[in-house]
């Protein structure tokens, strides 16, 4: 597949702060990313960058195979929602997607308004007047129906109660499927989407730590639960990087992946084997004290 998005030793800081430290990736066109870490990570700058709302202090950024900086041909293929988007005062719902027509070369105003009927948005009322969860609306509304090449939601999805956040789930999905395109979610919601991520990158203090297919993610951890002295047995030479016990039950989380002899034993020993969620492997793995040791197993 062509790369959408080359990164190259990317780096941005505020004074004697790195937000993000030597990062290098690529971004393949049509794939969902995930693109995950703590608060304070570097996320959202790394999504600033690619935008060009900030400048790097260093490294190179190639977007369709230019560089973003003062290029509109590559400038207009980017729609990156963000959380604290602001509006003019006097803007309707009805004004700001009017609008849009004229940012985005793929909008589609029918499906924009097939979303606005999905997300009951009234069209008339300002947008300074709406609700967190209906501004969130508005963005994913403008991010689905821009059908830009490289769409980017940064937290998408605050405001919104389970239903919304389903349906959006649902729309992004469907509407990815028709027309595929680069899609980056920054997210602290992972269970949620973690059906829909193709592949990974989690930063953690403006590190890229992690950079992988998200199938390989969901096999690099899995949880082992039955009596304490048997998990225990089971556990030796493995990387444990939690534990809990209840009565005489043992719970451990085990880095690394099970082949069928492990399995077969597991299955002897009487214990339940279980995949760990992405967003609880996330945490570990961002976790300083285990970081080192969940890159080195990959």
């Amino acid at each position: 597949m062509n790369s959408v998005v080359e990164v190259h030793q990317l780096t941005k800081r505020y004074g004697q702060v790195t937000a993000v430290d030597q990062i290098s990736f690529s971004l393949e066109e049509g794939k969902i990313y995930g693109l995950l870490g703590r608060n304070g990570a570097g996320k959202t700058t790394i999504m600033q960058l690619l935008t060009t709302q900030i400048f790097p202090t260093g490294g190179d950024i190639k977007i369709f195979g230019a560089t973003p900086y003062e290029n509109n041909a590559v400038l207009s293929q980017i729609c990156f929602i963000k959380e604290s988007q602001k509006y003019p005062d006097s803007f309707r719902v009805v004004d700001v997607l009017k609008v849009m027509t004229g940012f985005f070369p793929n909008w589609d105003r029918e499906y924009a308004s097939a979303l606005i009927e999905d997300f009951e948005l009234p069209l008339k009322r300002k947008m300074k007047a709406l609700s967190r969860g209906m501004l969130s609306a508005v963005g994913i509304i403008i991010g689905l129906a821009s059908r830009a090449p490289l769409t980017m939601f940064d937290e998408p999805y605050l405001g919104l109660d389970a239903t919304a956040r389903s349906v959006f789930y649902e729309r992004l999905l469907e509407d990815y499927t028709e027309h595929p395109r680069t899609i980056i979610l920054s997210t602290h919601l992972i269970d949620e989407v973690s059906r829909l991520l193709e592949h990974v990158l989690v930063i953690n203090q403006g590190t890229l730590i992690l950079n992988e297919d998200a199938e390989t993610l969901r096999e690099l951890a899995f949880s082992v639960v039955g009596p304490a002295a048997s998990v225990e047995a089971f556990s030796v030479g493995k990387e444990v990087i939690e534990q809990k016990a209840f009565g005489r039950q043992l719970s451990a989380t085990i880095l690394g992946s099970l082949d069928n002899a492990e399995r077969r034993r597991a299955e002897a020993m009487d214990l339940e084997l279980t995949a760990v969620p992405l967003q609880q492997l996330i945490v570990h793995l961002t976790n300083e004290k285990r970081e080192r040791k969940a890159v080195e197993a990959l």
